[in-house]
């Protein structure tokens, strides 16, 4: 799952790159708020996923951490065209505020889940002082 997070992330973090640099060429700056969501939501997000899987998470069960990788990408993808429709203004808030509160909704969904699987017994490993924190303390 790291990885998955992982590519996930720097996709994220080259769609936001190259949104803040297309506002900067036009001096357009109207995508402000979702240039900020791609790198949060999407790059941020997404990477401490990758880095919690990675250094935390031992044995998730498969279909749980599979439903949140689905869910926060998904919704994040929903949010941020979302953003982009409602700040490019090709759509109303109120056409895009159901489906802004659908992504957001998602998102938070996904990071309780990541929550329950860090916090569940058996799932997250200990973490363990260091020999020299041992010996410092």
């Amino acid at each position: 799952m790291s990885r998955r997070y992982l590519v996930w992330a720097l996709c994220y973090a080259a769609i936001g790159m190259a949104l803040g640099i297309y506002m900067a060429a036009s001096h357009n700056h109207g995508q402000l708020v979702t240039h900020a969501h791609v790198l949060m939501v999407g790059f941020v997000v997404s990477l401490v996923y990758g880095i919690i899987h990675r250094l935390w998470l031992d044995m998730p069960r498969r279909a749980l951490a599979m439903t949140q990788f689905v869910l926060h990408q998904a919704a994040a993808a929903v949010l941020l065209v979302g953003l982009f429709l409602l700040y490019g203004g090709k759509a109303t808030e109120a056409t895009l505020g159901p489906l802004l509160g659908i992504g957001s909704i998602g998102v938070l969904l996904g990071m309780l889940l990541m929550l329950y699987m860090v916090v569940r017994p058996g799932t997250a490993a200990a973490i363990q002082p260091s020999p020299t924190d041992q010996a410092a303390a």
